[in-house]
């Protein structure tokens, strides 16, 4: 099973925040997933990301795929580099 590390649109119309999932590839955009990993919100000044290094790190090394929006809120969220880090070590 192929697995994405994408985000889940949820709020109320024209104010939306995200949540940061793990779901089958083959899932609609806001249907089922396996894991929530934190959330997303761009309408706070700056823009809030909470995301649990834990369950994102465990998720990275089994393989799944981030999107390009969830790459680069792994990046801003340090997440990313501590993976990479760890797997050249």
């Amino acid at each position: 099973m192929a697995t994405k590390i994408r985000l889940r649109r949820m709020g109320a119309k024209k104010s939306p925040f995200y949540r940061v999932v793990v779901a089958d590839a083959r899932s609609p955009r806001d249907g089922r997933f396996i894991e929530e990993l934190g959330y997303y919100d761009p309408g706070t000044t700056p823009a809030t990301i909470k995301i649990d290094e834990e369950k994102a790190l465990k998720w990275l090394a089994t393989g799944a795929k981030p999107t390009e929006t969830a790459q680069s809120l792994l990046k801003k969220a340090g997440i990313l580099q501590k993976f990479r880090a760890k797997d050249k070590a």
